[in-house]
């Protein structure tokens, strides 16, 4: 199954992530297939925590990618809906 999830990366207590699509039985910090987006919660500014290729998880999420509960609410900050019927319409 492949799955839409956080690669944590960045020094101790310094983290910041990589939005990834993975096979689901990949370790958490292992091979991925593509870099989708970026979440950076250290950042003051709530607008640039979240930086993300919409169009690339479009496309992954209409093949069949599974986001993560964590990813899924950081994408609802940035208004991505998870309706595939109306993905499709656009």
């Amino acid at each position: 199954m492949v799955k839409i999830r956080l690669k944590r990366m960045g020094a101790a207590k310094r983290p910041y992530y990589r939005i990834v699509v993975t096979d689901s039985r990949s370790p958490r910090d292992g091979r991925f297939i593509d870099e989708v987006g970026v979440y950076q919660p250290l950042v003051k500014d709530e607008e640039n925590q979240v930086k993300v290729d919409t169009e690339k998880v479009k496309k992954w999420f209409l093949d069949g990618a599974q986001p993560t509960n964590i990813v899924r609410k950081l994408l609802n900050k940035k208004q991505f809906k998870f309706d595939r019927a109306e993905l499709l319409k656009k």
